[in-house]
Parts: structure tokens; sequence; C-alpha cells
């Protein structure tokens, strides 16, 4: 049987992504999707553009692809949107491009190309989320790209029929969660881990269709392939509403 195939949030983590990769095995007939959040803070931001590029099927725009793109919109420097997208981990991403600047303008124009959400039916790709006060069709990239809690607390899902699937909010800063798990929500799944955050380091990929979790930690050689149920933790929607622990999000 075919599988579908998520990766959360890589930052720049080129290196954990082969490895990645290798444990996932994906076969001729898999699909690969990605989050967003290729880039930033991470050290080889250059060679995950061009890997997902190249390999996976599907990735979705984030948060940190938009502050690229808006510190060179048009063409030209953005200075005000350059120095936030550089407080937020960009000079990293800029090192990676250093010596192929060519490399980078390429990238940005596929950069820009990249769809805010990916519908596949059952299930639906985004970074961040939805406002769930607005129909779909006027969320902006804002909402799409940046969400967090009005998303995560909403107490009845967006879609009937299908499960939210993101990135852009580390786990373990939700209630309960520890570090490498996954989180369930009033319709959704976040998969995004921390793998730049050195309390985690854990790069996640979900295999949905067999309900598998792959994982492979940056900062040591553990690797580690677990069922989806055990992987997961479950919230409850209306605890979202009191506020997450007091540690960054950021993503």
């Amino acid at each position: 049987m075919a599988r579908r195939f998520f990766i959360g949030d890589i930052h720049g983590h080129y290196d954990g992504l082969r490895r990645l990769w290798d444990i996932m095995d994906p076969g001729s007939d898999d699909r690969v999707y990605a989050v967003g959040d290729l880039i930033d803070r991470g050290p080889q931001s250059s060679h995950v553009v061009d890997f997902v590029r190249r390999h996976a099927h599907g990735c979705v725009r984030g948060n940190h692809e938009q502050l690229i793109l808006d510190a060179f919109a048009g063409g030209q420097i953005n200075l005000p949107s350059l120095q936030g997208w550089i407080y937020s981990g960009g000079q990293a991403t800029l090192s990676s491009y250093i010596n192929c600047p060519d490399v980078l303008e390429d990238h940005l124009v596929w950069l820009s190309q990249l769809p805010l959400y990916i519908d596949l039916g059952d299930l639906w790709l985004v970074h961040a989320g939805v406002n769930p006060a607005l129909p779909l069709a006027v969320q902006s990239s804002y909402e799409l790209c940046w969400i967090r809690d009005t998303f995560h607390s909403s107490l009845t899902p967006f879609f009937s029929d299908k499960l939210i699937i993101t990135g852009h909010t580390i786990t373990f800063t939700f209630p309960t969660v520890t570090p490498g798990q996954i989180v369930g929500g009033c319709g959704w799944l976040d998969i995004d881990t921390g793998v730049y955050h050195p309390r985690s380091g854990w790069l996640t990929a979900l295999d949905w269709d067999n309900q598998v979790v792959y994982q492979v930690n940056v900062f040591n050689p553990l690797e580690r392939i677990l069922p989806l149920a055990e992987a997961m933790i479950r919230l409850d929607p209306a605890s979202l509403k009191r506020g997450r622990r007091g540690v960054s999000g950021r993503s």
C-alpha cells in the first residue's frame, strides 16, 4: 500500500533530514510532504530546500518562508523585513548561501510558489492552522502561516471530514507534553517536535496510512520508529484556553 509521509519543521537540519529519509525509506509509490519551515536556525538551509524541492511531492509555505520572501520582495531588499528575518534565524540561512547567491535567487522563486495549504481529501496540510472564526476563502497568509492559540483552543473541528496536519508550534510547549511527542487536538495534529530547540532535537515524520511515527535526533545518534498511538498525546481543547506553559513555541 502506498504511504503518505508528512515531515515536521526541518529548520535547516539537512543531515537530520537525510537520516530521517533513510529510516522512512519511501518507495516509488509513496508520497512525502513537508509542513514548511524548511529554513532558518539550522546550518544547512540551502541543502534542505534543494533536497525537498527534488524529492518531496509537496510542501506548504511556513512563516519562515514568508519571512525570507518578505525580506526580498520584488527582487529588492526590504530592510525592516530583512532585520526581522535575521532576528528569527535568517543569518544561518544567509550563511548557507554565501558561496552560491545564484542558488538563493532560484530558491526564492521556488519558495514564492509554495501553496499555503494542500488538500489531500481526508487530510489538509497547512503550516500553522486556520482561524476558526473565518471561512477558508478569506483566510490570509498570516492566519495560515502564523496562528497558534486561537486555532489550537477551538472546541470544534474546522473541517467535518478532514484532519488538519500542522507544524509551527513546538509540541512540548503544550501542557503535559514532553519533547518528541506529537500532539492531537480538536480536528488537528501537530508534528513540529522542535528539531532546533536544545530541549528536544527531534525531527519527526508521520506515515499516516500505517499510523507510524519516524524520528531522528539531530543532537545525538538516537533514531526511533513508534506507533502513532504511542508517540501522540491528545489534548482537551478546553485546557488550551487556559494557555500553554511559559516556554517559547516559536518555530
